[in-house]
């Protein structure tokens, strides 16, 4: 029996990945954490074969829980869900070390099949990743700006784009204001852009966020 922890901070999101894996007769889901820091605790007390990560945590980020278990557990597969494109994000989610990446809109036959294949040692690429890597994703997207910043800077910079305040953003991060202000203005220079604006306008262009009018 495989043994899933879901991370999720929605309890939607959590009860439908519930759901679909319930279905499945070799597989179980043995915990669910909300946050971050629940996925290192639950890691620390129970044993898991896959762990499905919502690279979009509060608080301490995907990005950041996701290099703690390859440091820290090593072995255990991850594999990541998430609402951004995968040719947008799933690269940066493999170099990270994840074992798998899907979008949230993949079918429940799709995740099952993942975990599965995360769990016998192997990577999970969808046709669509598989393509773009084979050819040479990392020189297509070379020039976009996004791609020039670190996983937290990406982090803070979509949650900008999406309108959130610095004290809001601080505040699901588990930062200081002034530190989200700095990262801020890094993400701007880095990006050569002068305003949250601009971020916005830059991140629904390439599809990294959805409009608020679609």
């Amino acid at each position: 029996m495989i043994r899933v922890l879901i991370a999720d901070d929605h309890v939607v999101v959590r009860e439908g990945l519930k759901h679909i894996i319930s279905k499945a007769s070799d597989m179980t889901v043995s915990a669910e954490a909300v946050n971050g820091q629940e996925v290192i605790d639950r890691v620390r007390e129970q044993t898991f074969d896959v762990v499905v990560l919502d690279i979009n945590m509060p608080g301490r980020g995907g990005f950041e829980i996701l290099k703690e278990l390859r440091r820290d557990h090593a072995r255990l597969p991850v594999l990541v869900l998430s609402v951004h494109p995968e040719d947008q994000v799933g690269v940066r989610v493999l170099k990270a070390g994840a074992s798998g990446y899907l979008n949230k809109e993949s079918t429940p036959k799709e995740l099952v099949n993942a975990i599965r294949k995360v769990y016998t040692g192997g990577k999970f690429i969808t046709p669509t990743l598989a393509e773009k890597l084979a050819y040479g994703l990392e020189l297509d997207v070379k020039g976009l700006a996004h791609e020039n910043l670190s996983d937290r800077e990406y982090q803070v910079f979509l949650m900008l784009a999406a309108g959130k305040a610095t004290n809001e953003i601080a505040q699901e991060l588990a930062l200081s204001v002034k530190t989200v202000r700095t990262y801020r203005q890094r993400i701007l220079e880095k990006m050569t852009m002068k305003n949250d604006v601009e971020l916005s306008h830059y991140a629904i262009e390439h599809k990294l966020i959805e409009s608020s009018r679609s």
